[in-house]
């Protein structure tokens, strides 16, 4: 009597598979939810930075009297700081043209962040001068400041450059709140947006009204909120 012999043979069951599955959807949607986590804040630090440098300026103001940049170099020398650049004259209004917000030009533009630091308001290098001067934040973009007519506005700005469509979305709903039904909250506000080559300066007039479609593809995106 012969004994035949059959090989088992093995595989993974339905629930096993089923198993596997989950352990997959949670991994990715953990993986999914932290990098959601990481952008937004990416977009709230830049907030924050640009807040700070606000609040920078206004305690400037009720400290010294004066706006920051707009003082001469004999004034702040007096008090013991490194400055290296200063205003040719003082007259009560801080001259940062728009076209040199991200090049951050001689004169009033460089002495505002040199005076800011100087004054342990601002932190960074008190002496540096050019681009180099400029803060960064958390998106790979720069900060720089602008005044006069800015995107339809008037007054004095802090700029940031280098978003992404979803950062600047974001960045809108955290300054200015809630965005309409359109998407398009880059023309409206105290939070003024537009897209461009980078490093993208801001221009005196409205932008065009641009929807935040994620799904479109735009270059990147500059903001400017006003101080």
């Amino acid at each position: 009597m012969k004994h035949r012999s059959f090989a088992r043979q093995s595989g993974f069951t339905l629930v096993e598979i089923a198993i596997v599955l989950v352990i997959i959807g949670l991994l990715l949607g953990g993986v999914l939810k932290g990098q959601e986590m990481i952008e937004n804040a990416k977009t709230k630090s830049v907030v924050n930075d640009m807040k700070a440098i606000q609040a920078a300026y206004n305690g400037y103001v009720d400290r010294y009297k004066a706006i920051p940049g707009d003082e001469l170099q004999v004034t702040t020398n007096a008090r013991g700081w490194p400055n290296t650049v200063g205003p040719l004259a003082s007259n009560g209004i801080l001259a940062a043209p728009i076209g040199s917000t991200f090049t951050n030009a001689a004169g009033e533009n460089q002495s505002f962040w040199q005076s800011l630091r100087a004054s342990g308001l601002l932190s960074g290098d008190a002496t540096a001068v050019g681009v180099p001067a400029l803060p960064t934040h958390a998106a790979n973009g720069t900060i720089g400041i602008a005044t006069g007519q800015v995107y339809g506005l008037s007054g004095t700005f802090v700029c940031a450059s280098n978003l992404t469509t979803k950062q600047a979305a974001a960045i809108d709903v955290l300054v200015d709140g809630p965005l309409p039904a359109s998407n398009i909250g880059n023309t409206v506000g105290t939070l003024r947006a537009a897209t461009g080559a980078a490093p993208l300066a801001p221009v005196a007039a409205l932008p065009a009204a641009t929807a935040y479609n994620e799904t479109a593809t735009l270059t990147p995106w500059t903001v400017c909120m006003q101080i």
